[in-house]
């Protein structure tokens, strides 16, 4: 189905409830496609003007939809054209004087292949619209009992379309998932609620609920309620009035390992309820899926939240072993230890909160500085600031990234120092930029600076924590890291003193590589 909306935007002819009544009915006017086996056009005049002057007036087509249950007659998307020269009259009346028309009535014999119905489109006494159906005359030849009901349920249907009745935007709603279509069964109430007519695809859906005796002749509402009773279903208190054809609503039965989701239209004339159509469609197979999904769901979450458990209480071992050490160096080892798997259990807890397949990491890096500040040993004031945003991350990229951020900021913490030894507050900021490449792949590009004295002219040698950095950069990130060292800052002391740059800057690149 095809729609081209951009003439009703704030069009002055109509009001918020005039376009919206409009957009349900494209949204949902499938069901008349495939009820009257027709192709459906919706026509509106071309210029605000036209819409209530008939100087000049032609009419463009809004939307467009192909029946499911026969072959389509209109081949070429016509959504946005102007109409034909043949078919304007017959819209042209059907505007003015709000009546139906079709191809039969202009004068001129019936195409021998197609014939053309145009239904004005009317609320408050207003044109809005006019929808015009095209139907193949040889369909209309022996009609089976299948078609001669789906055609006379469209016909009650476009009644009450054509009288702004259907759809009523209070009640009826569009994008519910496994929504029932004409072709997945077709039940007809009278006005007491009992099934006048089912198609073999409703039996078929109600037999896998267990009702195996023939529906026609009996109350859909009593056969819901037995159901309910077989299977001590809590009772819904709205299902009577669906399953009677009172209440334009869907809803799903289920029993015996079934589940059949059904969509009642209370048909209308005159303003009197006589009679429904109720659609079913057996979900079975959709539901048991949505089941496993949500199982596999749950596992992976709890799997998740165990990780970060054993994560933590790793962390809380490596704690209690480092105060029983007496070498600070050991001391130190097993405190870098725990920051990192601390760094782990972070990532983790993240994850298990939201399992998309791209992560917002901007929130979780801006804590893993801070911490990683705190948990550094330094006897100086730090400050962290990040600009830029990661915005998207495969999960993936997220826990080898966060472990690298949290070395290179807990390094420039420990080894930053100060400019001179009256600094008392070390600054450490990151910058994060998305761009593409040539070839239009998105790359991430990290720099981090602190305002330390840096490290000694030719004397940079990676420890284990840096070490463990690139390591993780050129495996799981498959990117490049560079260390600016004080070489390339000016040779004379008294200019690389006042320099705008000192300290060190590790600038990372690394390719988003979606999982």
């Amino acid at each position: 189905m095809a729609v081209f909306t951009d003439p009703l935007h704030e069009h002055p002819h109509l009001s918020k409830a005039d376009v919206d009544w409009l957009h349900a009915l494209v949204g949902d006017w499938q069901l008349l496609s495939d009820l009257a086996f027709s192709d459906l056009v919706l026509w509106f005049p071309h210029s605000q003007e036209a819409f209530v002057e008939a100087a000049g007036r032609s009419f463009v087509a809004l939307a467009q939809a192909r029946p499911s249950t026969t072959q389509t007659l209109v081949h070429r998307d016509v959504v946005g054209d102007r109409i034909r020269a043949d078919l304007k009259p017959m819209v042209e009346r059907a505007w003015v004087s709000q009546v139906e028309t079709n191809s039969s009535d202009q004068g001129q014999p019936s195409p021998a292949r197609m014939r053309v119905q145009a239904i004005p489109l009317i609320r408050d006494q207003r044109t809005l619209a006019v929808m015009t159906l095209h139907f193949s005359i040889s369909a209309l030849r022996a009609p089976s009992q299948v078609d001669l009901v789906y055609r006379r349920c469209a016909a009650d249907v476009l009644s009450m379309v054509g009288q702004g009745r259907w759809p009523d935007t209070a009640v009826e709603f569009s994008g519910y998932g496994g929504a029932p279509r004409v072709g997945d069964g077709l039940l007809r109430l009278d006005a007491e609620g009992m099934i006048d007519f089912a198609s073999p695809n409703a039996i078929s859906a109600l037999l896998r609920l267990g009702v195996a005796d023939s529906v026609e002749g009996r109350s859909l509402a009593g056969i819901g309620a037995e159901l309910q009773r077989a299977t001590g279903a809590p009772v819904d208190e709205s299902h009577p009035l669906m399953l009677s054809g009172r209440k334009a609503m869907r809803a799903e039965l289920e029993a015996h390992g079934a589940a059949v989701t059904l969509r009642s239209i209370p048909l209308y004339a005159d303003g009197i309820r006589f009679g429904a159509v109720v659609l079913c469609r057996d979900v079975t197979e959709l539901r048991r899926r949505d089941k496993q999904l949500m199982s596999k769901d749950a596992t992976i979450r709890e799997i998740h939240h165990r990780v970060k458990n054993n994560l933590q209480t790793v962390s809380a071992l490596l704690r209690m072993q480092s105060r029983r050490m007496d070498s600070e160096e050991g001391r130190e080892g097993l405190s870098r230890a725990m920051r990192r798997v601390e760094t782990i259990a972070m990532v983790h807890d993240s994850l298990s909160k939201g399992l998309d397949q791209s992560v917002d990491v901007d929130e979780l890096m801006r804590r893993q500085m801070r911490l990683a500040a705190e948990m550094a040993q330094s006897e100086r004031s730090v400050v962290t600031e990040i600009t830029g945003s990661f915005g998207q991350l495969p999960p993936d990229m997220v826990t080898p990234l966060a472990l690298v951020i949290t070395e290179l900021v807990a390094n420039a913490v420990e080894h930053g120092g100060g400019r001179d030894d009256g600094q008392q507050k070390l600054v450490v900021s990151m910058r994060v930029e998305r761009h593409a490449d040539a070839a239009g792949r998105q790359r991430l590009e990290i720099s981090i600076d602190d305002d330390g004295v840096g490290f000694p002219p030719g004397q940079f040698t990676p420890g284990l924590g840096l070490q463990i950095v690139q390591m993780l950069v050129q495996g799981e990130l498959s990117g490049t890291i560079h260390w600016d060292s004080p070489d390339e800052l000016p040779a004379n002391p008294a200019a690389a003193r006042t320099a705008k740059r000192t300290g060190t800057r590790v600038l990372l690149r690394a390719p988003i590589l979606q999982s």
